[in-house]
């Protein structure tokens, strides 16, 4: 994620740098924490409700047996304390030297369901919503070979967006299409994508980019599938 801290170094939020500190642990936290959980956490972030999150996001850290490097630690801790939560849960959550690869697999570009009416609303939706720069979608597949896929949508966002709504708002737009457990990942122009999101990236479909001046095509079957990475800024 952004680089604000170097190891074991720590900083005096504002209120603004303190929801971009947890929405970055919760970005990171993607295919480490189950996806209700996270769909939970991102969506008190984007409502404002830090008193419930400087308690429970560490707590889930804690259950669920969740490891976390210097670096997200020490955005923990700066969320967690700006909202006067307490250090010893923060120092309790286990340590891990780098984020992990992560254990489940995503399908070749192309290869999943293919285009649909979610994905269509959300093509829709992207030039007219504030610091969207591009939209993509990946499909995740289901451990235990049942041929079940998770759609998982990803937003590049410039520097100026609120990421936390930008997240509330996809995920509440998912929910409306019957999604239970929606998996949406914004990532700012500097963001540095985790191995999961790289995974993610590396088997999306662009729905729409801001940088092309228009949409593709719904595609099936991967013909004109687009993979790729986050779309510069500049």
């Amino acid at each position: 994620m952004e680089s604000r801290t170097g190891s074991g170094s720590s900083w005096t939020p504002s209120f603004s740098e303190a929801e971009r500190a947890c929405h970055d642990v919760l970005l990171a936290m993607a295919g480490r924490l189950p996806d209700r959980l996270l769909w939970r956490l991102r969506d008190w972030l984007s409502c404002g409700a830090h008193v419930a999150l400087r308690t429970a996001l560490p707590r889930a850290l804690l259950r669920h047996r969740v490891g976390v490097t210097e670096d997200e630690r020490a955005r923990l801790r700066a969320a967690v304390l700006a909202w006067g939560g307490p250090a010893r849960l923060v120092d309790a959550v286990l340590h891990v030297d780098a984020a992990p690869e992560p254990v489940t697999a995503f399908t070749d570009p192309g290869a999943g369901p293919g285009w649909d009416d979610t994905d269509l609303v959300l093509r829709a939706l992207a030039p007219v919503t504030a610091g969207v720069t591009a939209i993509r979608r990946a499909w995740r597949t289901v451990p235990g070979g049942s041929g079940e896929t998770v759609r998982v949508v990803l937003v590049a966002a410039d520097a100026a967006a609120d990421r936390a709504a930008l997240v509330g708002a996809v995920q509440r737009v998912l929910r409306a299409r019957g999604a239970a457990d929606p998996c949406v990942e914004v990532l700012g122009p500097s963001s540095q994508p985790s191995p999961y999101h790289r995974a993610a990236l590396a088997a999306a479909e662009v729905l729409w980019r801001s940088s092309e001046g228009r949409v593709p095509s719904p595609t099936r079957a991967g013909v004109g599938a687009q993979a790729g990475e986050l779309v510069g800024h500049g």
